[in-house]
């Protein structure tokens, strides 16, 4: 075991590793951040802050000489970081779990391999490759391989020409042709696995999204009881065959109350930021324990809970960017009962951007859920889509 008071390394300062901070700090560690960003949210509670590209290889060497352990808050981070200092220093996810996790393409290769349920598709790496795919991928969503997330480097396409289309305005990069579905709904599973392959999952969480990008979050989710079994099963499974060391969240669609994995987050996930209110443990004290050879804690939720994005149009007079910029009215949020509000602590909002989130506490999902979308319109957020 690492144990206080030693200093903990986390590549990536965003709310992430912003709430990683705060739960290391809690637990007695240090922690070190390394981000390339001068105003990263997790700088500012770090007890360092390395403020350097990733691939900054005397920065690495610090990091790894002066910290017991290090972990990532997002998948971006160049494998061959990761990798690199696994030479030196407990490094937990691995560098092989997180290169499947960051590469669309490598995430559906794995899932096939391993006999995992998800929608059909096909890699395609140049034109030629999309004038041949099956037309039973149309209609389908165009997502480029690389640094696609929260809708972006995706396109709704049709049919063969609009997928072209879009694969010329992603500038021809390796893209995976997905089929769209119908969905019933969208669920998703966060766990933590320790060394010796111990799971310990959190309730289903049920998710809807705006504009491509998380908005509410339900727990437990509104399903039946087989398949909140079946989403954790599939999630543990996934760990599994990765040789998973941390915490991981694993995104379903559910289609004909069956489960297709969407895809797969080798970090804590925003889906989880209702364990920070509504559980026993959070994802994040998961995560430093996971990192740090600790037991895992309990994964249990004493709540009910929904959770709200906020982002960057908040800021805005009717959210449109280029208009009054001003704090929102948070009065309506710190009103209400039950409510927890966490803002990331950015140093600019922009519309997309996620710049805090509140959670609502209560006896069951729907009651938190009337609660919370009654709070989301007080502070001017519009209908869910």
């Amino acid at each position: 075991m690492i144990l206080p008071p030693a200093t903990l390394g986390m590549l990536g300062g965003g709310q992430l590793g912003r709430f990683f901070v705060a739960a290391a700090h809690e637990m007695g560690y240090r922690v070190w951040v390394l981000d390339p960003d001068a105003h990263s949210p997790a700088a500012l509670l770090a007890d360092r802050h390395l403020c350097t590209a990733y691939d900054d290889y005397a920065a690495l060497d610090e990091l790894a000489q002066g910290c017991a352990a290090v972990s990532t808050e997002f998948e971006n981070v160049p494998a061959g970081t990761l990798d690199y200092l696994d030479k030196f220093v407990v490094v937990r996810p691995s560098a092989a779990a997180v290169g499947v996790c960051q590469n669309r393409s490598a995430e559906k290769d794995f899932l096939r391999d391993n006999g995992l349920p998800h929608a059909r598709c096909v890699t395609v790496h140049n034109e030629q490759q999309l004038r041949q795919v099956g037309d039973e991928l149309f209609p389908g969503i165009l997502k480029v391989a690389r640094f696609g997330y929260d809708g972006k480097g995706q396109a709704v396409v049709a049919d063969r020409q609009q997928a072209i289309a879009a694969f010329q305005r992603f500038h021809g990069e390796s893209c995976v042709l997905e089929e769209r579905l119908s969905l019933d709904c969208e669920v998703s599973v966060v766990l933590a696995r320790d060394e010796a392959g111990l799971v310990q999952s959190f309730p289903t969480a049920e998710n809807s999204h705006r504009h491509g990008i998380l908005d509410v979050t339900l727990v437990p989710a509104r399903a039946a009881a087989a398949l909140h079994a079946r989403a954790a099963a599939l999630a543990a499974t996934i760990a599994d065959r990765l040789g998973y060391v941390g915490t991981l969240a694993v995104e379903f669609f559910v289609v004909g109350g069956e489960l297709l994995i969407n895809e797969m987050a080798p970090r804590p996930h925003n889906s989880g930021h209702y364990t920070l209110d509504a559980c026993i443990t959070s994802q994040f004290e998961q995560q430093v324990r996971a990192l740090c050879g600790l037991p895992l804690g309990d994964p249990r939720a004493h709540s009910a809970a929904a959770m709200v994005n906020l982002l960057g149009d908040l800021w805005y007079e009717n959210g449109v960017a280029g208009q009054h910029y001003r704090e929102p009215d948070w009065s309506p949020l710190y009103a209400c009962p039950g409510l927890k509000l966490h803002l990331y602590g950015k140093h600019h909002a922009r519309p997309g951007r996620k710049m805090g989130h509140f959670t609502v506490l209560g006896s069951d999902a729907e009651s938190a859920r009337s609660i919370a979308m009654a709070a989301r319109a007080a502070i001017g957020i519009g209908d869910a889509a």
